[in-house]
């Protein structure tokens, strides 16, 4: 059984009377609460960093990247997993986000869906998640049953596990291999975890995932050569890519662009 912890993120908020607070004030004070989240991410970036060294190692090896939370943390991770295909022009089997109460629960809550301990890892099943694979739990509170079963399973069969939670000493803090604990204090209005500790886990989301696909290959530079090409902006900002790296006219860098296909395969051809 897990120790006692402190619910931070149930702890009363700084601010008081939020009622009678103008608007201004009201966002004055929210964006006053929002820079204290940068510095607590800042504490974490060790434990960060290690588990984007081990899921390239992972990766490399055909391993894949699972997220699963409830409510906000699930969607976070959902959006993700679902910017790598476009973004490092990766499978979308690579890098996936499995939310409490399915695909219906990305649009709407789905009650009690959180509350089952068994049903992450069946889910997870469905994708055949082995040892070669990389499981990050998400929850602001530490204490999510989805969660922590998934957890739990998976460490019982041999995946590495990872638990990022703004609760530090949480249940899941506890039981992942890899805890990362972000401790961004209590929210601008009391217990409402989509807000600074949500912004939190997207920060770390947005490291790991990136860091990650940098370490693999997907990046030349600081350029995203891998993206997908599935609309104008993209085909321009790709075209322009070529052109830097190359040293082609617009019209030029467009063509070879189209042809084939992706920044990467088009510098890789024509500098060989």
């Amino acid at each position: 059984m897990a120790e006692k912890h402190i619910k931070i993120t149930e702890e009363p908020s700084n601010y008081n009377r939020l009622d009678e607070m103008d608007s201004l004030e009201i966002v004055s004070n929210i964006n006053n609460e929002d820079k204290k989240i940068a510095d607590a991410v800042e504490l974490v970036l060790p434990q960060v960093a290690q588990v984007v060294d081990e899921t390239a190692r992972r990766f490399e090896n055909g391993g894949r990247l699972f997220y699963i939370g409830a409510g906000t943390s699930g969607r976070l991770g959902i959006l993700d997993a679902s910017e790598i295909p476009p973004t490092f022009g990766m499978p979308h089997d690579r890098v996936i986000g499995l939310i409490a109460g399915g695909d219906q629960a990305i649009r709407k809550a789905v009650e009690f869906a959180e509350d089952d301990t068994e049903q992450a890892w069946k889910d997870l099943l469905e994708y055949n998640i082995n040892d070669n694979d990389v499981l990050v739990g998400i929850a602001a509170s530490g204490t999510t049953p989805y969660v922590l079963g998934g957890i739990a399973d998976a460490k019982k069969n041999g995946v590495l596990t990872v638990g990022i939670t703004n609760n530090p000493g949480s249940p899941l803090a506890q039981s992942a291999d890899i805890p990362i604990e972000v401790n961004v204090g209590p929210e601008f209005l009391t217990g409402s975890t989509r807000m600074k500790s949500g912004t939190s886990q997207k920060l770390v989301l947005n490291m790991i995932s990136t860091a990650l696909m940098i370490r693999v290959g997907r990046v030349k530079g600081n350029k995203m050569v891998n993206m997908q090409l599935s609309n104008t902006k993209l085909v321009d900002r790709g075209t322009r890519y070529i052109m830097e790296e190359l040293g082609l006219g617009y019209e030029e860098a467009e063509k070879v662009l189209k042809k084939y296909g992706s920044v990467k395969k088009a510098i890789d051809a024509l500098k060989q």
